[in-house]
């Protein structure tokens, strides 16, 4: 019998869970809050994973899902957003060091792209695209059954590739990037600066108007509201076809709160994407799909991690 636990590091919550066989429901699952103002994050974690652990004390893996840029292949959490004393942190030696068992970490939008790969939306695909389309774009890209993560585990930044050389600035201080227009942060920015120009909406200026609050507005005839999610619509769309012409995958599987606002979105983006591929062949039985895993995708995407590296 395989044992895996499985770690899930937010910037609210820090969650752990063990998995046996091949059963997708966890034996045992915790959470706790991350208080990442407090220090020593790492300890409360140690405590949390022996908390889960078996009785027996037998395990064969660790697998965490972590936000920020991760080096897959030496387990250093270069930084993480939220814990700001995981600065070039030896996540994985660490872990090992404590429970003498092999661990591996990676980046968050991968391992919700190798769950929905594995146990979600896009299972029995072979080349996967996987969109998480919330505060930020991310993504994570699957290629022959392998999850795409590059020479130092950077690869499949896709929020953060250029669609405008000239546009606004995105959260990482370049323009233009896919991110800037189709993230909830983006669409915030683009009514924003629409309402400090003067435009009319039912919005006001001084309050700050976050992506549910402009999707609501456009459910009820918003025009700014709508324009917003149309613009971020077509540059989804526009970013998508590049990678269609790139990875030619057979599934677009699309997770993340702005996601879910539906037609308001994926409208415009229908119609992007039609008008930018360069042959119609790369939407032939090309899947478009909502993701299936919700707030499961980073435990289950820690485990397919661990599960695929102790199969290799």
């Amino acid at each position: 019998m395989r044992t895996i636990i499985s770690l899930d590091i937010g910037g609210t919550q820090l969650r752990a869970a063990v998995y046996q066989d091949d059963k997708r429901e966890a034996v045992t699952q915790k959470r706790i809050k991350t208080n990442a103002n407090e220090p020593d994050t790492f300890g409360r974690l140690l405590k949390l994973i022996e908390d889960v652990m078996p009785r027996d004390g037998k395990v064969d893996a660790i697998g965490a899902s972590c936000p920020g840029p991760v080096d897959p292949k030496t387990g250093v959490i270069m930084f993480t957003p939220n814990i700001k004393e995981w600065r070039d942190f030896p996540f994985a030696a660490k872990l090992m060091k404590s429970f003498g068992v092999p661990t591996y970490v990676d980046n968050d939008a991968n391992l919700a792209g190798l769950a929905e790969w594995k146990f979600g939306a896009a299972r029995g695909h072979h080349n996967v695209l996987y969109f998480t389309v919330s505060t930020g774009v991310g993504g994570g890209v699957i290629i022959n059954d392998r999850l795409l993560q590059g020479t130092h585990g950077l690869a499949a930044e896709l929020g953060h590739t250029t669609v405008q050389a000239d546009g606004p600035v995105c959260g990482c201080g370049q323009r233009g990037h896919l991110e800037s227009f189709s993230s909830g942060t983006g669409i915030e920015r683009f009514v924003a600066d629409q309402l400090k120009a003067g435009r009319e909406s039912t919005l006001r200026a001084e309050k700050k108007n976050s992506a549910r609050d402009i999707s609501e507005a456009a459910s009820q005839g918003d025009a700014l509201s709508i324009e917003a999610y149309q613009i971020a619509g077509k540059y989804l769309g526009i970013g998508v076809a590049n990678f269609l012409h790139i990875f030619n995958p057979s599934v677009v599987v699309f997770g993340g709160g702005v996601s879910q606002s539906g037609p308001l979105l994926f409208d415009a983006f229908d119609v992007s994407l039609k008008e930018h591929v360069i042959h119609p062949r790369y939407l032939e039985g090309l899947v478009i799909a909502r993701a299936e895993l919700g707030d499961d995708s980073g435990l289950l995407g820690a485990r397919a991690l661990a599960e695929l590296k102790l199969d290799a």
